[in-house]
């Protein structure tokens, strides 16, 4: 039996403005406010898991202990066949520098490898999200989704974060960088999970 969330405000356990932007989003319709880590001044856990569910449970409890609160977590990435499902879990890692991350640096590093292994047309991939809820006493619940499709060259469009504008979800011909947030939001990895994770614990 799923445990029951019980509040109108929800600690999200990202410093990522975009994710928590879409989160907002995604929670609004339950009543659901949030609030981002970095608001409420907690440190980024470091992730020494090799897995989307193991490096979402390491920020969902370290956020839960720190503040008391249940906090959900996102850990997500993109998978690609061809480069034998990396970056997966170091979708992040590959757009990490000095300054900040430069995820255009880091999609070209993609396509760099792709055409270095002249990786067959489609290339296909799947963005992969895992949400953990997790409460102060240690119980988590956990959620998966998954949004496939296939990445292009070059980058379109100038909307969402991270990789979007290679990815091509199934079923469309535009990039998740050229789609409208709502649109997004109704069918992506993110959506999955979260109404995996609505339906667990609201319903």
């Amino acid at each position: 039996m799923t445990r029951k969330f019980k509040g109108d405000k929800l600690l999200i356990a990202t410093h990522n403005q975009g994710k928590l932007d879409e989160m907002a989003q995604l929670l609004a319709p339950f009543g659901i406010a949030v609030v981002g880590a970095a608001e409420m001044g907690l440190p980024e856990p470091d992730e020494t898991e090799d897995t989307f569910v193991g490096n979402a449970r390491i920020k969902a409890h370290a956020a839960a202990q720190a503040t008391g609160l249940p906090a959900l977590s996102d850990d997500s990435g993109i998978e690609i066949d061809a480069l034998n499902g990396a970056p997966g879990v170091y979708t992040a890692d590959w757009a990490e520098t000095p300054t900040g991350r430069d995820f255009v640096m880091a999609m070209t590093r993609t396509n760099n490898e792709l055409e270095a292994l002249n990786a067959p047309h489609p290339r296909t991939a799947r963005f992969c999200c895992t949400l953990v809820i997790a409460w102060p006493d240690g119980h988590d619940e956990v959620f998966p989704g998954v949004m496939p499709g296939h990445v292009i060259w070059p980058m379109r469009g100038e909307q969402g974060h991270g990789y979007d504008p290679i990815f091509v979800p199934v079923g469309y011909d535009i990039t998740f960088g050229e789609m409208a947030a709502h649109e997004k939001n109704r069918i992506s990895h993110r959506a999955d999970a979260v109404a995996k994770f609505t339906a667990g614990c609201f319903g």
